[in-house]
């Protein structure tokens, strides 16, 4: 049996990848707060919240987990189509879930399924990563572990499914986000601690790409069109809140229309036995009260 590592620079690609996976959950979450409110668009905010969390909090946080992935005596490479479509299953997936649950009366057994869903999906991202991988040693995995992460996954998803239906708040966003991130990551590390590599009859890994030759460039330009999107997501939101009010303050400073006085009421009534009249005057003060004025 050869020997693994999966901290090859020490804690430097797990703690990025977690920071990853934590930015794009947060600005999932975010996108899917905004398509859950929203009258128009919704779909336009549910697809970018299935490309953050797909792309950006499971796919890009894999492979910089990846990235410190080493065996030692065997090179490693990656098929460049099954990495691409590892990160085209991420985002179908999760998409998958987030129209299953966001409809207008969300249910338990949604909930369940679109999760269900959404975490089998994420497991097949992951499985499919590690079969993109070429190497000249052999690579097995312990069937029980392999389950452990797809529960893990699945139950994952459950939750994050449900962040994206209740969390409200950037402070409550901000700890879902934190608590997605280590569900994604305790999956990824989980499914790598299945594999096992043994010395193989192949010395040559085959075609492929080299880890920083295709993942580097991937990852840096994820990496950068996420960081945009969620500081532009952001400076909206502040946008928003700054607008309610000046909306507010311009309808309250807002003039009224000057209701018309209405014609004064005369009335005569003999006010004692002698019926004598007198004539009442009344005069409307604005607030709905006629105040009498007898007039002689």
């Amino acid at each position: 049996m050869l020997d693994i590592y999966h901290f090859s620079y020490g804690w430097l690609t797990p703690v990025l990848a977690y920071f990853m996976s934590v930015t794009g959950c947060l600005l999932g979450l975010q996108c899917a707060a905004r398509g859950r409110n929203a009258t128009e668009g919704r779909v336009g905010w549910l697809i970018g919240a299935a490309i953050a969390i797909g792309g950006t909090g499971i796919w890009v946080m894999h492979f910089i987990a990846m990235l410190g992935f080493t065996i030692r005596g065997a090179e490693i490479r990656y098929d460049i189509p099954l990495t691409l479509f590892s990160a085209i299953t991420a985002m179908v997936v999760v998409g998958i879930g987030l129209f299953t649950v966001n409809k207008p009366q969300p249910t338990l057994r949604s909930l369940l399924s679109g999760g269900t869903i959404t975490g089998l999906g994420v497991g097949t991202m992951h499985y499919t990563g590690m079969y993109a991988m070429r190497s000249s040693a052999t690579v097995r995995y312990d069937p029980a572990i392999v389950a452990l992460s797809m529960v893990i996954a699945v139950v994952a998803s459950v939750v994050a499914l449900w962040f994206t239906l209740r969390v409200k708040g950037f402070l409550a966003t901000v700890g879902a986000a934190l608590i997605m991130g280590v569900a994604v990551c305790g999956m990824h590390y989980t499914g790598m601690a299945a594999m096992h590599a043994h010395t193989g009859h192949q010395v040559d890994p085959g075609t492929g790409a080299e880890a920083m030759q295709l993942l580097a460039p991937l990852i840096g330009v994820s990496s950068i069109v996420t960081m945009l999107v969620l500081i532009s997501v952001s400076l909206t939101e502040i946008e928003n809140e700054e607008a309610l009010p000046r909306m507010w303050l311009t309808s309250r400073h807002r003039p009224r229309p000057r209701q018309a006085e209405p014609a004064r009421p005369v009335a005569q009534y003999a006010p004692n036995p002698q019926h004598e009249y007198h004539t009442e005057e009344l005069s409307y003060d604005g607030a709905g009260a006629w105040p009498r004025r007898v007039v002689d």
